[in-house]
């Protein structure tokens, strides 16, 4: 029986969006193949959390996988054996609700099965949606003739595309803000190469054609999805398209203004400090964040802080209370 896919990540199945994400990065980060080579029963677990945590990040999935309309991999519950509920009837005599015939072999006994429908004069069922579910998609091309039996590769006559594959892979911050080429390393030790395009968003997902499994008879390869998890920044932080950095300044940038360097993620750029600058003073560089869908750029916004020295010389004591002693005003209530 397959695990449940909570149980997997650590979670209550009342957990929230952001207790599952957490619990995922936390358990990737450590079971990565990359992290621990050679470990066999790590790189197994690896690829039980990242399908685990690709199913139950998908809302909708996990509904459906909540109330029971999917297993753990994703595929549809089956509800019925549709040879014995539907070719040879609810009582086994061969009529079925369309008459099939019993005894006829594989499942030429689905013929009587096309005239169902659910109201009169429908189209009703036919072979390639009796196929479409058994095998789980319609996607791999249509039927040459008669398949021998319900499952398994090289049905005769069916051509079926390759099924898609899922990972899940963290890019760090500027990579996801600058665009650039990394390569995702899989389960098993193979590595495709990927371009994460600029502006790229926490739980975007990519799609490569043609990197998934194979394809069955002339069926062609599916396609592999993978979903970035954008990692944190100890000096940029990302709000919509706009970056944000707190700056700090000195006594006399604040007082006197000035151009001072300031980090962007494109590199430094001088940025003009107004004389009488504060703490928490929002400065905004045009076009200076991240790329968005409409194609123009974001801001960033530059928080100023005033910084303290880490020593205050008798200089500069003895300056400020004389200063003060002249200019005395007491900022919580306002200038004086």
């Amino acid at each position: 029986m397959a695990k449940d896919l909570y149980s997997v990540l650590g979670v209550a199945r009342t957990a929230s969006e952001d207790e599952i994400k957490k619990a995922y990065r936390k358990l990737a980060k450590d079971l990565h193949p990359d992290l621990r080579p050679g470990d066999k029963a790590a790189e197994e677990r690896f690829k039980e959390v990242s399908a685990a945590y690709d199913l139950l990040r998908d809302a909708e999935k996990r509904g459906r996988y909540d109330r029971g309309e999917i297993d753990a991999t994703g595929q549809e519950t089956p509800q019925r054996n549709y040879y014995r509920d539907y070719a040879e009837g609810p009582q086994g005599g061969g009529g079925g609700f369309g008459g099939g015939q019993r005894g006829r072999g594989g499942f030429e006994g689905f013929e009587g099965f096309r005239g169902f429908s659910g109201a009169e004069g429908g189209q009703g069922f036919s072979d390639e949606d009796i196929f479409a579910d058994l095998f789980g998609s319609r996607g791999g091309g249509r039927s040459q003739g008669r398949a021998r039996s319900a499952g398994g590769r090289g049905e005769e006559g069916y051509d079926l595309r390759g099924p898609d594959n899922r990972y899940t892979m963290e890019v760090d911050f500027l990579t996801a803000a600058r665009g650039g080429k990394t390569q995702i390393t899989l389960p098993d030790g193979a590595s495709l190469d990927l371009t994460i395009p600029e502006g790229a968003r926490d739980g975007q997902t990519l799609r490569l054609r043609g990197k998934g499994g194979p394809g069955y008879g002339k069926g062609g390869p599916g396609d592999a999805y993978v979903t970035l998890t954008v990692g944190t920044n100890d000096t940029f932080r990302r709000e919509g398209d706009d970056i944000v950095i707190t700056l700090p300044i000195s006594i006399s940038e604040a007082i006197l203004g000035g151009k001072v360097e300031t980090p962007t993620i494109d590199g430094p750029v001088a940025l003009k400090i107004p004389a009488g600058a504060t703490t928490g003073q929002v400065l905004r560089l045009r076009g200076r964040g991240v790329l968005g869908k409409d194609g123009s750029k974001g801001d960033e916004r530059v928080e100023l802080k005033v910084v303290m020295p880490r020593e205050i010389d008798p200089e500069l004591r003895d300056f400020m209370e004389g200063w003060a002693g002249r200019h005395a005003y007491d900022p919580r209530k306002g200038s004086q």
